[in-house]
Protein backbone atom coordinates (compact mmCIF):
# COMPACT_ATOMS: atom_id res chain seq x y z
CA UNK A 1 0.00 0.00 0.00
CA UNK A 2 2.77 2.47 0.95
CA UNK A 3 4.77 1.81 -2.23
CA UNK A 4 1.60 2.19 -4.32
CA UNK A 5 0.79 5.57 -2.79
CA UNK A 6 4.26 7.14 -2.73
CA UNK A 7 6.14 7.78 -5.97
CA UNK A 8 9.79 6.67 -6.03
CA UNK A 9 9.33 4.56 -2.87
CA UNK A 10 10.09 0.93 -3.70
CA UNK A 11 8.45 -2.00 -1.93
CA UNK A 12 11.76 -3.04 -0.36
CA UNK A 13 12.40 0.49 0.97
CA UNK A 14 8.85 0.68 2.33
CA UNK A 15 9.30 -2.71 4.03
CA UNK A 16 12.46 -1.50 5.79
CA UNK A 17 10.66 1.60 7.10
CA UNK A 18 7.73 -0.50 8.31
CA UNK A 19 10.00 -2.94 10.16
CA UNK A 20 11.80 0.01 11.76
CA UNK A 21 8.49 1.35 13.03
CA UNK A 22 8.85 4.56 10.99
CA UNK A 23 5.57 3.79 9.24
CA UNK A 24 2.69 2.69 11.46
CA UNK A 25 -0.97 1.75 11.23
CA UNK A 26 -3.11 3.57 13.79
CA UNK A 27 0.08 4.24 15.74
CA UNK A 28 1.07 0.55 15.92
CA UNK A 29 3.96 -1.20 14.20
CA UNK A 30 2.79 -3.87 11.77
CA UNK A 31 4.51 -6.38 9.51
CA UNK A 32 5.14 -5.32 5.87
CA UNK A 33 2.54 -7.81 4.65
CA UNK A 34 -0.22 -6.52 6.93
CA UNK A 35 -3.49 -5.89 5.08
CA UNK A 36 -4.83 -2.45 5.94
CA UNK A 37 -8.50 -2.43 6.96
CA UNK A 38 -11.08 0.19 6.10
CA UNK A 39 -10.83 3.17 8.43
CA UNK A 40 -7.26 2.47 9.57
CA UNK A 41 -4.76 5.31 9.18
CA UNK A 42 -1.22 4.91 7.86
CA UNK A 43 1.23 7.50 9.15
CA UNK A 44 4.96 8.09 9.06
CA UNK A 45 7.73 9.91 7.24
CA UNK A 46 9.48 8.79 4.05
CA UNK A 47 13.11 9.96 4.27
CA UNK A 48 14.82 10.97 1.02
CA UNK A 49 16.80 8.18 -0.59
CA UNK A 50 20.55 8.61 -0.81
CA UNK A 51 21.36 10.48 -4.00
CA UNK A 52 24.73 10.99 -5.64
CA UNK A 53 26.42 14.37 -5.89
CA UNK A 54 26.55 15.82 -9.36
CA UNK A 55 28.72 18.31 -11.18
CA UNK A 56 28.24 20.81 -14.01
CA UNK A 57 28.83 19.29 -17.45
CA UNK A 58 29.35 21.01 -20.79
CA UNK A 59 26.36 19.36 -22.45
CA UNK A 60 24.89 21.34 -25.37
CA UNK A 61 21.57 23.05 -24.66
CA UNK A 62 19.04 24.27 -27.21
CA UNK A 63 17.80 27.43 -25.52
CA UNK A 64 14.49 28.70 -26.89
CA UNK A 65 14.15 31.70 -24.57
CA UNK A 66 16.21 33.20 -21.74
CA UNK A 67 16.21 36.27 -19.51
CA UNK A 68 17.34 37.03 -15.95
CA UNK A 69 14.42 35.15 -14.38
CA UNK A 70 14.04 31.98 -16.40
CA UNK A 71 14.98 30.02 -19.47
CA UNK A 72 13.11 27.60 -21.70
CA UNK A 73 15.04 24.75 -23.30
CA UNK A 74 14.15 22.27 -26.01
CA UNK A 75 15.03 19.03 -24.23
CA UNK A 76 16.56 16.42 -26.49
CA UNK A 77 15.19 12.88 -26.47
CA UNK A 78 17.32 10.42 -24.52
CA UNK A 79 18.43 12.84 -21.81
CA UNK A 80 17.28 12.42 -18.20
CA UNK A 81 16.08 15.62 -16.52
CA UNK A 82 17.92 15.26 -13.19
CA UNK A 83 20.28 12.79 -11.49
CA UNK A 84 18.83 9.64 -9.99
CA UNK A 85 20.12 6.15 -9.21
CA UNK A 86 21.70 4.92 -12.45
CA UNK A 87 21.90 8.44 -13.92
CA UNK A 88 24.36 10.45 -11.84
CA UNK A 89 25.68 12.36 -14.85
CA UNK A 90 24.80 13.42 -18.37
CA UNK A 91 21.47 14.89 -17.27
CA UNK A 92 19.72 18.13 -18.10
CA UNK A 93 20.47 19.33 -14.56
CA UNK A 94 24.20 18.83 -15.17
CA UNK A 95 23.94 20.87 -18.37
CA UNK A 96 21.95 23.63 -16.66
CA UNK A 97 24.50 23.90 -13.85
CA UNK A 98 27.24 24.44 -16.43
CA UNK A 99 25.20 27.05 -18.28
CA UNK A 100 24.11 28.89 -15.13
CA UNK A 101 26.13 28.00 -11.97
CA UNK A 102 23.85 30.10 -9.74
CA UNK A 103 21.06 27.56 -10.26
CA UNK A 104 22.47 25.40 -7.45
CA UNK A 105 20.76 27.63 -4.92
CA UNK A 106 17.40 27.56 -6.73
CA UNK A 107 15.36 24.70 -5.23
CA UNK A 108 18.66 23.04 -4.28
CA UNK A 109 19.43 19.34 -4.27
CA UNK A 110 19.56 17.56 -7.59
CA UNK A 111 16.86 19.63 -9.31
CA UNK A 112 18.33 23.15 -9.61
CA UNK A 113 15.65 25.44 -11.00
CA UNK A 114 13.64 22.53 -12.37
CA UNK A 115 9.91 23.13 -12.00
CA UNK A 116 8.55 20.24 -14.08
CA UNK A 117 9.84 17.23 -15.95
CA UNK A 118 9.67 15.39 -19.24
CA UNK A 119 10.30 11.67 -19.56
CA UNK A 120 13.78 10.63 -20.70
CA UNK A 121 12.70 9.83 -24.26
CA UNK A 122 10.19 12.67 -24.60
CA UNK A 123 11.51 15.84 -26.21
CA UNK A 124 10.38 19.43 -26.13
CA UNK A 125 9.88 22.65 -24.20
CA UNK A 126 10.83 22.82 -20.51
CA UNK A 127 10.94 25.96 -18.38
CA UNK A 128 13.69 26.40 -15.76
CA UNK A 129 13.69 29.01 -12.98
CA UNK A 130 16.84 31.11 -12.54
CA UNK A 131 15.74 32.93 -9.37
CA UNK A 132 13.87 31.98 -6.21
CA UNK A 133 11.12 34.41 -7.21
CA UNK A 134 10.69 32.66 -10.56
CA UNK A 135 10.77 29.25 -8.88
CA UNK A 136 7.90 30.09 -6.52
CA UNK A 137 5.90 31.88 -9.23
CA UNK A 138 6.23 29.06 -11.76
CA UNK A 139 5.59 26.35 -9.17
CA UNK A 140 2.37 28.13 -8.21
CA UNK A 141 1.31 28.27 -11.87
CA UNK A 142 1.83 24.53 -12.29
CA UNK A 143 0.01 23.78 -9.04
CA UNK A 144 -2.99 25.90 -10.03
CA UNK A 145 -2.93 24.46 -13.58
CA UNK A 146 -2.38 27.82 -15.24
CA UNK A 147 0.43 26.50 -17.44
CA UNK A 148 -0.73 25.53 -20.94
CA UNK A 149 1.17 22.65 -22.55
CA UNK A 150 0.64 21.30 -26.06
CA UNK A 151 2.20 18.04 -27.26
CA UNK A 152 2.49 16.22 -30.56
CA UNK A 153 2.27 12.43 -30.56
CA UNK A 154 2.42 9.94 -33.41
CA UNK A 155 0.02 7.15 -32.48
CA UNK A 156 -1.16 3.85 -33.87
CA UNK A 157 -4.54 3.77 -35.54
CA UNK A 158 -6.99 6.38 -36.79
CA UNK A 159 -9.50 7.75 -34.25
CA UNK A 160 -13.14 7.74 -35.36
CA UNK A 161 -13.51 11.39 -34.33
CA UNK A 162 -11.32 14.37 -35.17
CA UNK A 163 -11.11 15.54 -31.57
CA UNK A 164 -12.07 14.47 -28.08
CA UNK A 165 -11.16 14.33 -24.41
CA UNK A 166 -9.83 11.61 -22.13
CA UNK A 167 -11.00 11.99 -18.55
CA UNK A 168 -9.54 8.94 -16.82
CA UNK A 169 -7.79 8.98 -13.42
CA UNK A 170 -4.20 7.72 -13.40
CA UNK A 171 -2.10 6.09 -10.70
CA UNK A 172 0.72 3.62 -10.30
CA UNK A 173 0.13 0.24 -11.93
CA UNK A 174 -0.97 -2.31 -9.32
CA UNK A 175 1.70 -4.82 -10.40
CA UNK A 176 4.26 -3.24 -12.77
CA UNK A 177 5.99 -0.62 -10.60
CA UNK A 178 7.54 1.31 -13.51
CA UNK A 179 4.21 1.83 -15.22
CA UNK A 180 1.18 3.99 -14.59
CA UNK A 181 -2.37 2.87 -15.26
CA UNK A 182 -6.00 3.96 -15.46
CA UNK A 183 -6.73 0.90 -13.31
CA UNK A 184 -4.63 1.95 -10.32
CA UNK A 185 -5.66 1.30 -6.72
CA UNK A 186 -4.86 4.92 -5.86
CA UNK A 187 -5.72 7.00 -8.97
CA UNK A 188 -5.59 10.77 -9.31
CA UNK A 189 -7.73 12.87 -11.70
CA UNK A 190 -6.25 13.27 -15.19
CA UNK A 191 -7.66 15.11 -18.21
CA UNK A 192 -6.27 15.20 -21.74
CA UNK A 193 -7.81 17.01 -24.71
CA UNK A 194 -6.79 15.89 -28.19
CA UNK A 195 -7.35 16.57 -31.86
CA UNK A 196 -6.06 14.94 -35.04
CA UNK A 197 -3.46 17.01 -36.88
CA UNK A 198 -2.68 14.55 -39.69
CA UNK A 199 -3.91 11.18 -40.90
CA UNK A 200 -1.70 8.44 -42.31
CA UNK A 201 -2.50 4.84 -43.20
CA UNK A 202 -2.72 3.12 -39.83
CA UNK A 203 -1.20 6.07 -37.95
CA UNK A 204 -2.26 9.53 -36.76
CA UNK A 205 -0.48 12.64 -35.57
CA UNK A 206 -2.31 14.01 -32.53
CA UNK A 207 -2.07 17.36 -30.81
CA UNK A 208 -2.68 16.92 -27.09
CA UNK A 209 -3.48 19.50 -24.45
CA UNK A 210 -2.93 18.14 -20.95
CA UNK A 211 -4.94 19.85 -18.22
CA UNK A 212 -3.26 17.84 -15.45
CA UNK A 213 0.35 16.74 -15.06
CA UNK A 214 0.31 13.07 -14.13
CA UNK A 215 3.33 10.85 -14.74
CA UNK A 216 3.17 9.33 -18.25
CA UNK A 217 -0.26 10.96 -18.69
CA UNK A 218 -0.33 11.18 -22.48
CA UNK A 219 1.22 7.75 -22.93
CA UNK A 220 -1.26 6.11 -20.55
CA UNK A 221 -4.28 7.97 -21.93
CA UNK A 222 -3.39 7.19 -25.54
CA UNK A 223 -3.09 3.52 -24.67
CA UNK A 224 -6.42 3.66 -22.81
CA UNK A 225 -8.29 4.82 -25.93
CA UNK A 226 -6.61 2.20 -28.11
CA UNK A 227 -4.09 4.48 -29.81
CA UNK A 228 -0.72 3.99 -28.07
CA UNK A 229 2.21 6.21 -28.96
CA UNK A 230 4.50 4.78 -31.64
CA UNK A 231 7.76 3.51 -30.17
CA UNK A 232 6.56 3.56 -26.56
CA UNK A 233 8.45 0.76 -24.76
CA UNK A 234 6.04 0.64 -21.80
CA UNK A 235 2.58 1.16 -23.24
CA UNK A 236 2.72 -0.01 -26.86
CA UNK A 237 2.34 -3.67 -27.87
CA UNK A 238 4.92 -5.24 -30.18
CA UNK A 239 2.18 -6.76 -32.28
CA UNK A 240 1.05 -3.33 -33.47
CA UNK A 241 4.02 -3.02 -35.84
CA UNK A 242 3.17 -6.41 -37.31
CA UNK A 243 -0.46 -5.38 -37.79
CA UNK A 244 0.65 -2.15 -39.43
CA UNK A 245 2.83 -4.12 -41.86
CA UNK A 246 -0.26 -6.00 -43.05
CA UNK A 247 -2.31 -2.81 -43.52
CA UNK A 248 0.31 -0.37 -44.81
CA UNK A 249 3.73 -1.97 -45.45
CA UNK A 250 5.42 1.24 -46.66
CA UNK A 251 4.23 3.15 -43.59
CA UNK A 252 5.37 0.27 -41.38
CA UNK A 253 8.87 0.49 -42.86
CA UNK A 254 9.10 4.13 -41.81
CA UNK A 255 8.34 3.45 -38.13
CA UNK A 256 10.17 0.11 -37.90
CA UNK A 257 13.50 1.71 -36.79
CA UNK A 258 11.84 3.93 -34.15
CA UNK A 259 13.41 3.25 -30.74
CA UNK A 260 11.58 5.75 -28.51
CA UNK A 261 8.11 7.16 -28.02
CA UNK A 262 7.24 9.70 -30.72
CA UNK A 263 6.12 12.34 -28.22
CA UNK A 264 7.17 16.00 -28.22
CA UNK A 265 6.25 18.96 -26.01
CA UNK A 266 5.57 21.42 -28.83
CA UNK A 267 4.41 24.52 -26.98
CA UNK A 268 4.60 25.96 -23.47
CA UNK A 269 2.54 28.93 -22.27
CA UNK A 270 3.32 30.53 -18.90
CA UNK A 271 2.97 33.84 -17.09
CA UNK A 272 6.29 35.62 -16.69
CA UNK A 273 7.25 35.86 -12.99
CA UNK A 274 8.39 39.48 -13.32
CA UNK A 275 5.44 41.23 -14.97
CA UNK A 276 2.84 38.45 -15.40
CA UNK A 277 2.83 38.80 -19.19
CA UNK A 278 1.94 35.70 -21.19
CA UNK A 279 5.00 33.96 -22.62
CA UNK A 280 4.44 31.45 -25.43
CA UNK A 281 7.42 29.34 -26.52
CA UNK A 282 7.44 26.88 -29.43
CA UNK A 283 9.88 23.96 -29.57
CA UNK A 284 10.94 22.61 -32.99
CA UNK A 285 10.67 18.86 -33.49
CA UNK A 286 13.84 16.83 -32.91
CA UNK A 287 15.49 15.38 -36.00
CA UNK A 288 14.29 11.79 -35.54
CA UNK A 289 10.60 12.64 -35.18
CA UNK A 290 10.75 15.29 -37.90
CA UNK A 291 12.34 12.75 -40.25
CA UNK A 292 9.71 10.11 -39.48
CA UNK A 293 6.91 12.57 -40.25
CA UNK A 294 8.63 13.71 -43.45
CA UNK A 295 8.84 10.13 -44.70
CA UNK A 296 5.25 9.41 -43.69
CA UNK A 297 4.06 12.41 -45.70
CA UNK A 298 6.08 11.29 -48.72
CA UNK A 299 4.57 7.80 -48.56
CA UNK A 300 1.06 9.20 -48.15
CA UNK A 301 1.00 11.21 -51.38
Amino acid sequence: MVAACVAHCSRSFAAVLIRQGRITVDGQTRKPGYVVKSGEQISGTIPPADTPAFLPEAIPLEILYEDDELLVVNKSPGIVVHPAPGHSGGTLANALMHHCPDLQGISGGLRPGIVHRLDKDTSGAMVVAKTSRAMHHLAAQFKSRQVHKLYLALVYGNPLNEHGSIDLPIGRHPVARKRMSVHSRVPRPALTLWRVREHFAGLSLLELDIRTGRTHQIRVHCKAIGHPVVGDPLYSRRGLKRQLTQVAPLIAQVVEPVQRQMLHARQLQIRHPLDDRRLIVEAPLPFDMDEVLRKLRMNSR
